[in-house]
């Protein structure tokens, strides 16, 4: 018997070997029975918090995920680490730089790093991305997750993360620029990056701070904007703190249950039409949430079956 037909726990004591092995399965057969119940298990055991760092191009979002795995590190957590590169439109490769510009130690057995490439998404994510995370976090304590590098819209980022940070750079018009367009909802950090520059990361910040109060609010949290040079003394543990801070939040009154779900819901559709298209979106479009507890993942196969069994889709 394989290790992964034996359960999440084997692929826990597998170390890295094994995650890597787990992963590359949901890849390359993600509706197979052995993924299926993996991911079952997975989502049914969920302990990491998941951040996502998010942000243009160019702007310091690997140079922030390394500080930030550089302290959890220090603070003993378990952490893994999801980098999406972009990939070419021509030939559809990616460099998968994301990984090694993040400093960590390879042979370090709590520390795990996986690059993606982000293949015809526009969202700042791949597809697998999702699938991946609801593996690592059960297997890790922190999930960190690098998109690639986003504009005005892409928002893909919000329906993965518990925790999103939203970073712009200085002197760059991206503060208000990036702020646009759907880009504003769903902070719950912002980040000036680079505040070494002095006067430019103020006018930055301040920039930042009423853009951010033009969004929507959902709930009791404010968003946290901050200034900070990833590489100075004390800023990433600064930036962990803020974001265990929203951590406790979320797992008030059900908040973090609820944001899951929607997030599941979100997965679940974008699913369905990607294979059915709309027609067979909309025929089972009242029963996306109804899962009877299960994962997105084995709801699919179920929606799958019955969609097919009408027949006539597209």
């Amino acid at each position: 018997m394989s290790f992964l037909s034996q359960g999440l726990e084997v692929v826990a004591q597998g170390g890295k070997p094994a995650v890597a092995r787990a992963l590359a399965l949901l890849e390359t057969d993600p509706s197979g029975p052995r993924a299926l119940a993996l991911l079952e298990a997975a989502w049914q055991s969920p302990r990491a918090q998941v951040i996502g760092v998010t942000g243009p191009p160019g702007v310091g979002k690997s140079t922030l995920t390394g500080a930030l795995l550089a302290e959890a590190r220090r603070r003993g957590l378990r952490v893994a680490v999801v980098a999406v590169d972009p990939s070419s439109k021509i030939s559809g490769g990616a460099l998968l730089g994301d990984r090694l510009r993040l400093d960590s130690d390879p042979d370090d057995p709590d520390c795990y790093v996986r690059s993606m490439a982000a293949r015809d998404r526009l969202g700042g994510l791949a597809h697998e991305t999702f699938a991946a995370v609801v593996l690592l976090r059960a297997l890790y304590d922190l999930v960190l997750v690098e998109t690639v590098g986003v504009g005005q819209s892409e928002t893909d980022v919000a329906e993965l993360a518990d925790t999103v940070i939203f970073c712009v750079q200085p002197a760059s018009g991206d503060a208000v620029q990036f702020m646009k367009a759907g880009i504003a909802e769903i902070p719950d950090i912002a980040v000036v990056t680079k505040a070494d520059l002095g006067g430019a990361a103020e006018r930055a910040l301040s920039d930042l701070k009423g853009a951010l109060s033009l969004g929507r609010q959902f709930g009791p949290w404010q968003v946290t904007c901050l200034a900070l040079s990833a590489r100075a003394p004390g800023a990433a543990g600064r930036l962990l703190d803020v974001a265990s801070q929203h951590w406790d939040h979320l797992r008030e009154q059900q908040r973090l249950l609820q944001r899951r779900e929607r997030q599941a819901t979100a997965w679940l559709t974008t699913a369905l039409r990607e294979v059915y298209g709309r027609w067979g979106l909309a025929r089972v479009a009242g029963r996306l949430e109804d899962r009877g507890g299960c994962s997105p993942f084995a709801h699919l196969a179920v929606l799958g079956r019955e969609i097919e069994g009408e027949g006539g889709y597209a």
